[in-house]
């Protein structure tokens, strides 16, 4: 089997970065997990973060979202660092956020969980009430579910509300935690779809962590993790079935 070699990884390199993650360590306690990560991702592109559970993605995204602090290390999103920013700021910087289990808001309808959206705003529209058409053109099952309450729905249109809610904010990248968990496979596509359409239409970049091979496939460039330390990159039209058998397969 192919050793790989993370001080020789490849990067992406066909765009700037929006997001540039650089020697990243993190601790839980004394327990080192997260080691010296870099990870890039350029503006306009889909990036997936794939391995296996527990060898620390989630941990990573939170780190991006100022939920984790980490030991040492950089991140610099759109040429500014951030690692003094709160969470509340960072979204505000233009970083959406969509977590593992999506945290859609059970007591509030569909539209008032979308409306919800805007507060991660820097510049609010005079309007908050109105949902744009975009969102709807997106993800059409939601506007015949606004009134509804977001803990009635299924758990893939929970997952097109809670992105859709962070598309609310107007994110320069989104952040993307295991969208497709334990959702039926026909949504899983919908989904997809609806992914790929933002990055080709919105210039919005896409950091994914996912876990689902063919929407792995959805995206410009991989990284791979183990034991907490990306090991394995390149485009994802390159991702060879030994990758896949090393970091997707159970």
């Amino acid at each position: 089997m192919t050793q790989f070699n993370a001080a020789t990884l490849p990067a992406p390199a066909d765009t700037a970065s929006l997001l540039q993650v650089s020697d990243l360590n993190v601790y839980y306690g004394e327990s080192h997990i997260l080691r010296n990560v870099d990870l890039s991702v350029p503006k306009g592109k889909m990036v997936c973060l794939i391995g296996r559970n527990g060898v620390g993605k989630t941990t990573l995204l939170k780190t991006i979202m100022g939920l984790l602090k980490p030991r040492s290390g950089n991140l610099v999103f759109n040429g500014q660092g951030i690692l003094a920013k709160r969470p509340d700021q960072r979204a505000r910087s233009g970083i959406g956020y969509v977590p593992q289990g999506r945290e859609v808001i059970p007591r509030l309808t569909v539209k008032e969980n979308l409306l919800l959206g805007y507060e991660a705003r820097a510049d609010r529209p005079a309007n908050r009430q109105i949902v744009p058409d975009e969102i709807f053109e997106l993800f059409p099952v939601l506007e015949t579910m606004l009134s509804r309450m977001g803990g009635d729905l299924s758990g893939g249109q929970q997952q097109q509300l809670a992105i859709a809610r962070a598309l609310m904010g107007k994110p320069q990248l989104l952040v993307l935690d295991e969208p497709t968990e334990g959702i039926q496979p026909s949504i899983i596509l919908d989904i997809e779809s609806a992914v790929r359409k933002i990055v080709a239409t919105t210039g919005i970049s896409v950091l994914l962590v996912e876990q689902h091979l063919h929407f792995v496939r959805q995206a410009d460039w991989y990284y791979a993790m183990q034991k907490g330390g990306i090991v394995a990159s390149g485009a994802t039209h390159e991702l060879s079935n030994e990758v896949i058998q090393r970091f997707l397969a159970v």
